[in-house]
């Protein structure tokens, strides 16, 4: 019975050590990355970029306060990197009687997208340069010229007279996912040839009119400025662009411009020298869950209309304060954000379907998209109202009828004008005496009193959307009625 025990627990333990080989075995072994053939591959194409600036320089007084001359001196020359209340340019042995010089301004990086000398780089750091400089990791430098660049974006593109020059790879930051290794190579603080690594943290981070970054946690500094952000296979699928922090210096959030967007723009600034986009004359608000749901949308979605420019192409297609545009030339807006990205794909002159929802239905409207540079009209400010009394109705509110000069100038074609409030619900939501009540639910206001005869109908129970006229602006308020 022993020896039967002894062999059975042998048997057992056979058993349980081949279950435990074959287990680990089919676990996946997760590595980190080896960089270093990356890096080798990528870094020749990545460059430094030095801004100049004409500056009238005077003799420099003393040095800094706590620091011998000669230690400062160190620290210009070895970093690059201004020191506060200390001239950053060329120091002269004596005044320059006024006569401008060279001084710098700035460093930042850049990579290469083209053989002959064509380098992508961000806006912000070639902006106001009166010379651009161009060093490769060979030590060469070139003076740049500037091709475009893009203030929206942040995007600029710059040459250089050079031929043969290693290129990056560009990617596809449309198959960029959330977790997957990245890195940056770029000069922080003036540090040539710097490379970090991280992880993609977010997509489509809205932090712009036009861009949703990429999110990262690669550790990104001044300087870091135009460089790429680069895959695990080499390709530049971004473009470090911004920095959250509260110290002026990398605290885990990065965000890089995608490399798709950025191309759009920088195919523009290549061919035109700038960008052109187009708009359709529409001031947006955000689309909250209360007002959503209050206006039969169900949950947040679309482009909430807030103000339509005064004979702009938005009004001359039927769009209407109030309105919520839920598609674009066939693209779904998620959200009010999204809009004028759509909006600035689509070429000047041409004609745009959208679809918007109004008064609980979906509307197909045409709409003449015009360039951004056209001119915009701007209305007047209405003047302040003289409030009297009396709110005794059940959203709070006295109401006066709304004269023909206020429905030009306020461009609505009727509503009540608030005169006096007490603590009700519009009150309570800011509501303040001189906005102009212009529709309530799905019914537009006509005048007191049939606004009057619309509100004692209203369930109490029930939240209904108010639509407030306010200087230029239209806001949907959500309330119940007291």
């Amino acid at each position: 019975m022993k020896k039967y025990f002894i062999a059975l627990l042998a048997v057992y333990s056979l058993g349980q050590l081949s279950f435990i080989s074959i287990a680990s075995a089919q676990t996946p072994r997760v590595t980190i990355p080896d960089f270093a053939d990356l890096v080798e591959r990528a870094s020749p194409a990545v460059v430094n970029i030095r801004t100049t600036e004409k500056v009238m320089v005077q003799q420099a007084q003393g040095g800094i306060p706590g620091i011998p001359e000669d230690q400062a001196e160190f620290f210009r020359r070895f970093f690059g990197v201004p020191i506060p209340g200390v001239p950053s340019g060329p120091k002269p042995s004596q005044p320059n009687n006024g006569k401008p010089q060279e001084a710098d301004r700035g460093v930042g990086s850049g990579f290469i997208i083209d053989s002959n000398g064509m380098i992508l780089t961000n806006a912000h750091v070639v902006e106001g340069a009166t010379t651009i400089y161009v060093t490769l990791t060979d030590k060469r430098e070139f003076k740049a010229k500037l091709l475009g660049m893009d203030k929206r974006t942040d995007v600029a593109v710059v040459k250089i007279d050079a031929r043969d020059l290693p290129k990056l790879p560009l990617g596809d930051s449309s198959k960029v996912r959330v977790g997957e290794w990245v890195l940056a190579i770029g000069s922080p603080f003036g540090l040539e040839n710097t490379v970090t690594a991280g992880i993609v943290s977010a997509k489509s981070r809205d932090t712009g009119d036009y861009l949703p970054f990429i999110q990262t946690d690669v550790a990104v500094n001044p300087g870091n400025s135009g460089g790429p952000l680069l895959n695990t296979a080499g390709q530049a699928i971004g473009i470090n662009s911004q920095i959250f922090s509260r110290s002026g210096g990398y605290m885990g959030i990065s965000f890089a411009i995608p490399i798709d967007e950025a191309m759009r723009v920088a195919d523009q600034l290549r061919t035109n020298g700038k960008m052109t986009r187009g708009r359709i004359g529409v001031a947006l608000g955000e689309m909250t869950k209360e007002v959503a749901e209050s206006l039969g949308l169900g949950k947040p979605r679309g482009a909430y209309v807030r103000n339509v420019e005064l004979g702009g192409p938005a009004a001359a297609g039927g769009i209407e304060s109030g309105d919520v545009i839920l598609s674009f030339n066939g693209r779904d807006i998620a959200k009010s954000t999204d809009l004028p990205r759509v909006v600035g794909e689509a070429k000047p002159g041409s004609t745009a379907s959208v679809q918007v929802w109004r008064k609980g239905v979906t509307r197909d409207l045409t709409v003449t998209v015009v360039d951004t540079d056209t001119t915009q009209v701007v209305g007047k400010k209405p003047d302040s109202p003289n409030a009297n009394g009396g709110a005794g109705n059940a959203l709070g509110v006295a109401v006066n009828e709304l004269s023909e000069a206020k429905k030009k100038e306020l461009n609505i074609r009727s509503g009540v004008e608030v005169t006096s409030l007490n603590e009700g619900p519009l009150a309570r939501a800011g509501i303040r005496p001189g906005d102009v009540i212009i529709r309530v639910a799905d019914a537009d206001i006509t005048g007191v009193k049939q606004f009057e005869s619309l509100v004692k109908g209203l369930d109490s129970n029930k939240a209904v959307p108010v639509f407030v006229r306010r200087s230029d602006s239209t806001l949907v308020i959500p309330v119940k009625p007291k």
